[in-house]
């Protein structure tokens, strides 16, 4: 009798067959978003806060819209985008926001729940894990707070219109002053252009992470505040906390060109942007900080 399995039946040995191939970095980005549900709900419901918001200032629109019309271009455009604007503002805060304490939990919470001896025993190595998380802010968090700025505007603009044809008005100065297809490309070019210029903080949140044994968020910011602070004192002068400053701010400048008295959209200018030496300086730092946090997370044991 023939004892030996049938392997054929199994379609191991059927012509085409290829078996699956691990995919750890894929796998450890989707670990990422089971585990910190607030990089996708924090948005949401800041979202929502905005449309509530937005809805209760839509009481006496189509009046306000009348006066409004009446402006010269520029100043209309600026008055019927400024609550769209500042939705995209708010959400993007919160994504930086969002971020930032993210990465300060991603390997300190791993060590404070001795989690990472488990993760430690998958054949995951350092680098990937932390390439995982680092994708979180840099890629998946300027995502979702793409999408979720784009719905917000659209049921904005929805409802604008639906309440300005009740009243007997055209919806048209909305769609013309906010065209929504150009803003969306020019917000996508935006959360990534802040993205890789905030790579350098959210570098050193997660190194932080992998060293601190308690109070990330203190030991993250206090050395910075210690030496604006000595500077100011000891020379009285402010060049670290114009760096700072920089670092936080300074992509507006070198990614758009902006004219106050133009109805267009601000410039795109990824040339400007891509040869400053602030960007390339900052992704240099945001290496060394990443390479410093994986060499933490392979010797640091849990809490």
């Amino acid at each position: 009798m023939n004892s030996e399995p049938n392997i054929a039946s199994s379609g191991v040995s059927d012509p085409g067959y290829r078996p699956a191939t691990p995919q750890p970095f894929y796998w450890s980005v989707w670990r990422e978003l089971w585990e910190n549900r607030s990089i996708y709900v924090a948005p949401i419901l800041v979202a929502i806060v905005v449309l509530f918001g937005f809805l209760v200032s839509t009481i006496g629109l189509p009046e306000r819209r009348r006066t409004v019309l009446l402006f010269d271009p520029a100043k209309a455009r600026a008055a019927i985008e400024a609550p769209y604007d500042m939705a995209a503002i708010m959400l993007i805060l919160t994504a930086f926001i969002v971020g930032v304490f993210y990465c300060l939990d991603a390997l300190y919470g791993e060590r404070r729940d001795r989690s990472i001896l488990f993760w430690k025993s998958l054949p995951v190595s350092d680098r990937t894990t932390l390439l995982s998380k680092a994708t979180i802010p840099l890629v998946v968090l300027p995502l979702v707070t793409f999408a979720i700025v784009v719905a917000t505007q659209l049921v904005m603009m929805l409802w604008t219109s639906a309440l300005l044809i009740t009243h007997g008005m055209s919806p048209a100065s909305t769609w013309t002053y906010v065209p929504l297809f150009q803003n969306s490309f020019i917000l996508l070019y935006g959360l990534a252009a802040i993205a890789l210029w905030h790579a350098p903080i959210y570098g050193w949140a997660l190194l932080i992470s992998g060293w601190a044994r308690r109070a990330t968020f203190l030991w993250a910011i206090l050395p910075f505040l210690a030496i604006a602070f000595f500077e100011r004192i000891t020379f009285g002068t402010s060049h670290f906390a114009s760096m700072l400053k920089d670092r936080l701010m300074g992509f507006a400048p070198t990614a758009f060109a902006f004219n106050m008295h133009s109805v267009n959209s601000p410039q795109l200018t990824p040339g400007t942007y891509l040869s400053a030496p602030g960007l390339w300086l900052g992704l240099i730092v945001a290496a060394v900080f990443l390479a410093v946090a994986i060499r933490l997370r392979r010797y640091r044991g849990p809490l």
